[in-house]
């Protein structure tokens, strides 16, 4: 008989939606929603189809693999893991510890079972050559919360719900349904925002999908966001707008950032950015004289030359105007399982240059290099070489600057293990390859992304699917790897098996409950606030117990008495209510203070000036996210890379006319990284003089085993970015203002 289950997939593309699947056995007969109206009409979210048929794709590897002469070759668990572990111990006892390295995708953050194995996988692995995704997204904005607020996941989120006045700087939530922002139903949302009056404003190179639905949406020049931000304070501190409103009494260096301010004048702001001074001077004063507002970027502003400096000053301009940390602004969420808190009381608030890259001298961040030098620490001779290297549900070959170089370093590594589904772009290079199960087979919580909820809720979802005999979980994988080095590295066997024994008696439910009870709205957290009322006259006592849970967990946040098994109960979530004030308690800064202006920004605040000169056959590269392709896994999945090609180059009609381009027309492509050759696509959507391709395209290499892919290839936009400009402070990727070379092919 079918079987129905209400499943909230949607943890991969940040949006926690209500989904319903119905099976008979292993096979899926109808999936269902209403959260996601964006696509095809049939209120379905993409990601959910691409997972439907991920878990029936005959491409996806089910047991370990080894590379031969002769092509792949099954192997046993035991044989994959034995190898792998000896091999990666073998490397490191011939070249040091740092000679391996290891990359995490961006699914790994949406796995919860791998995420809290992936600390004690990487103590295991000993290497300070970490990398992830991070240093391709969001680095700039977690640098800025560090800095501010104490904890580099401690992010504030637009409290779309009661917000007046929407500013969306840089970012689609339309396609991506909020990033750094777990909004289920954007369109909905954004439609009750100007039902009841409210105000929403896009600034873009591009006229988005979140553009097109809204009051007003304004060109801007692509990396020249930090520009524009400057003008608008420059706006405030010279009209006296300036209100910290209840934040008044924590906010440092005020004046420090007036001074700033006062060196941007719109004029001068406008001949950067592009936009007219007084759109400028309108769009300042309108943000400040809303009831509530809330700025926002993401990617196109958090992956350009100067995006450490905008993320910062989107931040600053909430503060100033008193929209931070109230109702309709900037808001902390209180997640459930308070990760921002765990992680915190173990002393990983995160960390900033403690340490430098060997070849070319890139700061560190939360104990990882930028990926734009992997290639460098691959293909540079010398002590602490890598020669050996571990990735996890990534594939920094198309998501990466540089990728035909990082393939020339991958190629000729010692040894290279990938846990993963797919012989992808990335994957074909590695010698061993252990699939976990899919995600339909292990359950979904996601510790992360409800920390940047738009509105506090508990969701765990059990496995909709049994996995297939002999299958193992990311977590089960890691575990059994974290024994194995451990003893290849000499650590006595009993102890390497008892820490396996701890590990596999939590398993990744065992955790989530104990994040559950002693978080802000758990069981243990409850009785904490029943004795500190009973013992309210102990001196002291209240925070000595706030220092073993939560900052903010002692406060009275209704009485849920979270368990797992209580989430269990409810298997279409729990609602915890809206996004509550939550400062100073929520800060893990010295004094519980706000620092406005960090000295880290001092020196790359002095280059934002700087412009590039573009020839007559140049223009600005950005990129483009869709919602059926938000990840190059989904291009597996026929039912959303069918119809028309969506891998083009978008360009305006006037550069068309330029360059004497017709719809459809060939057009090479081509920068620092290489040349790419994609169909035109003329839009006046797009501003004059910037041109748009993609992301995560590119499936013609050699080798990859996707078969639905490989017919609908495109091209990667990293094949034409290169790794050797970088942004100005963290050393991280520049994927958007890229100046670029076209020409009809």
């Amino acid at each position: 008989m079918p079987n129905s289950l209400h499943y909230r997939t949607c943890n991969l593309c940040e949006a926690m939606c209500g989904l319903e699947i119905e099976h008979a056995g292993d096979e899926i007969i109808a999936i269902r929603g209403d959260q996601h109206d964006a696509f095809s009409r049939g209120h379905i979210c993409p990601k959910a189809v691409a997972l439907q048929d991920l878990h029936e794709d005959p491409d996806r590897l089910r047991m370990p693999v080894r590379r031969t002469a002769d092509g792949w070759v099954e192997i046993s668990w035991d044989e994959a893991l034995t190898e792998t572990a000896t091999r990666l111990a073998g490397v490191q006892r011939e070249y040091g510890r740092n000679a391996v390295a290891i990359y995490a995708g961006n699914p790994t953050v949406h796995n919860h079972g791998a995420m809290f194995t992936l600390l004690p996988f990487l103590q295991a692995l000993g290497t300070r050559n970490r990398y992830s995704a991070t240093s391709v997204d969001q680095l700039p904005q977690m640098l800025a919360c560090f800095k501010l607020f104490g904890h580099q996941l401690l992010f504030p989120v637009p409290d779309i719900d009661r917000t007046d006045y929407f500013l969306v700087i840089g970012a689609n939530p339309m396609a991506s349904n909020g990033s750094l922002m777990t909004a289920p139903d954007m369109r909905g949302r954004l439609k009750d925002l100007r039902r009841r009056g409210g105000r929403l404003v896009v600034i873009d190179p591009r006229k988005t999908e979140t553009a097109d639905v809204a009051d007003e949406h304004v060109f801007v020049r692509p990396g020249t966001d930090a520009v524009l931000l400057l003008g608008m304070l420059n706006v405030l501190f010279e009209n006296d707008k300036i209100d910290l409103g209840h934040l008044a009494a924590i906010v440092d260096n005020v004046d420090a950032i007036a001074a700033l301010a006062k060196e941007w004048p719109a004029e001068r702001a406008s001949s950067i950015c592009g936009i007219a001074a007084k759109d400028i001077q309108r769009i300042a004063l309108e943000f400040a004289a809303a009831p509530s507002a809330s700025a926002y970027c993401r990617v196109g502003t958090s992956t350009a030359q100067h995006s450490s400096v905008a993320a910062w000053l989107v931040y600053v301009l909430n503060i100033v105007t008193g929209n931070l940390d109230r109702e309709g602004g900037l808001m902390f969420p209180l997640p459930a399982a308070d990760m921002v808190a765990f992680t915190a009381q173990g002393g990983h608030k995160g960390g900033f240059d403690r340490y430098r890259s060997r070849v070319r001298n890139l700061p560190e961040f939360g104990g990882e290099f930028p990926v734009t030098t992997l290639a460098d620490e691959m293909l540079t001779p010398g002590e602490g070489q890598v020669r050996a290297m571990v990735t996890h549900a990534g594939n920094p070959v198309l998501s990466s600057p540089g990728g035909a170089r990082l393939e020339g370093a991958l190629e000729q590594l010692d040894f290279m293990v990938s846990i993963d589904l797919y012989i992808n772009e990335t994957t074909r290079h590695a010698n061993i390859i252990l699939p976990p199960t899919g995600h339909l087979e292990h359950a979904q919580f996601d510790p992360v992304f409800h920390g940047v909820a738009v509105r506090n809720s508990i969701k765990f979802s059990p496995a909709l699917f049994e996995p297939s005999q002999g299958a193992r979980h990311d977590w089960d994988i890691m575990i059994e790897l974290i024994r194995r080095l451990s003893e290849e590295k000499g650590v006595p066997a009993w102890r390497a098996r008892l820490t396996e024994k701890v590990m596999r008696g939590f398993g990744d439910r065992g955790i989530t409950d104990v994040l559950l009870r002693f978080g802000p709205y758990g069981q243990v957290s409850g009785l904490m606030r029943t004795a500190l009322k009973k013992l309210s006259w102990v001196p002291g006592l209240t925070r000595r117990v706030e220092n073993l849970v939560a900052p903010s967990s002692v406060k009275q946040h209704g009485n849920h008495n979270l368990s797992l098994k209580k989430v269990l109960r409810a298997p279409h979530g729990i609602d915890l209510g809206p996004l509550q004030p939550a400062l100073p308690d929520r800060l893990f800064t010295q004094g519980q203070r706000i620092n406005l202006m960090p000295d880290v920004y001092l020196e790359p605040i002095k280059k934002i000036a700087q412009s590039t000169a573009l020839g007559a056959d140049e223009f600005l590269l950005i990129g483009r996210r869709h919602l059926r392709s938000n990840n190059s896994w989904m291009h597996n999945s026929y039912r959303l890379v069918k119809g028309k090609n969506r891998c083009d180059v978008m360009l305006h009609p006037d550069d068309a006319s330029r360059l004497n381009v017709e719809n459809g027309d060939m057009l090479s492509v081509s920068g620092e990284g290489g040349e790419i050759q994609l169909p035109a696509s003329i839009s006046d959507k797009m501003m004059a003089g910037v041109v748009s391709i993609p992301h995560g395209w590119g499936h013609d290499r050699k080798g990859v085993k996707l078969s639905v892919a490989r017919r609908y290839a495109g091209q990667s936009i990293n094949d034409v970015i290169g790794a050797a400009t970088v942004e100005s402070l963290t050393g991280m990727a520049v994927l958007n203002g890229v100046p670029v070379k076209i020409r009809k092919a």
